[in-house]
């Protein structure tokens, strides 16, 4: 029952050529940069990444980004990325954006066994009808556009059918966690990373605090260690290390 791993290096030594990747945080917030960086270490590319956003100020998803390691990204917000942008207006990555929402219901549904749903959100617009465009050529065209989705009335509501996402790992970051994988997330930081970490075939996380088995309340639990194969515990230096997007300070 002991998923402690000895260091980041080691929990992503299988993370191959081409696996797919469910990444927790949001913005700067629960990032699960540590991992990230091992990953960017280990020198594979070809990823396809499944995370609400990729990355800001050059750090977390935004270093395998910028070395060119993405090939795909399923997620909901592009933001103030400019590499993000470059890549995909340029035809370099292919990117599905879905409503913020679907998002983290398909994580969830994925890492719950459900293999789809039906939902109203997107009804009326390309994210039902087709046509957004996943891939641009890099001339100003699309090279690859995303399909129509099946759309069904229930109560005389148009839903769009929307897949689950499985990926085959996962990578989060937790304030808190267990020997046995039992996390516990902090503030905001408890966005995606309950979802990402469901998503995942093998999920590993990042925690703050390292505790034993049971001095979690059980009632305080947000993601049981069910869902969780490998733990990696962090530095005092690596907990230390906190980036801020907008600083807003009082004259």
């Amino acid at each position: 029952m002991d998923k402690v791993v000895g260091s980041a290096a080691e929990a992503v030594a299988d993370v191959g050529e081409g696996v797919s990747l469910a990444v927790g945080g949001f913005g700067l917030s629960g990032v699960p940069s540590v991992l990230i960086g091992a990953v960017y270490e280990r020198g594979v590319g070809g990823l396809g990444v499944v995370s609400n956003n990729c990355g800001a100020l050059g750090s977390g998803l935004a270093v395998l980004l910028a070395a060119g390691r993405i090939a795909r990204v399923t997620g909901s917000y592009i933001g103030g990325n400019k590499e993000f942008a470059r890549q995909y207006v340029g035809g370099e990555l292919e990117v599905e954006l879905i409503p913020q929402g679907t998002l983290a219901e398909r994580l969830r549904a994925g890492g719950a066994g459900i293999p789809a749903f039906y939902t109203p959100a997107g009804v009326g617009t390309q994210v039902a009808e087709g046509g957004l465009p996943w891939r641009y050529d890099g001339r100003g065209g699309v090279a690859v556009a995303s399909p129509p989705k099946e759309v069904r009335e229930f109560g005389g509501v148009p839903h769009v059918l929307e897949y689950g996402i499985r990926t085959d790992f996962a990578l989060v970051r937790a304030a808190r966690g267990d020997r046995h994988g039992n996390l516990v997330f902090a503030k905001s930081a408890r966005n995606f990373n309950p979802l990402a970490a469901m998503a995942g075939r093998v999920t590993i996380a990042e925690v703050e605090e390292l505790v034993e088995p049971g001095e979690i309340d059980p009632d305080h639990v947000h993601l049981p260690g069910i869902f969780v194969q490998r733990v990696v515990a962090l530095s005092p230096e690596q907990v230390a290390e906190k980036l801020i997007e907008h600083r807003t300070v009082r004259g």
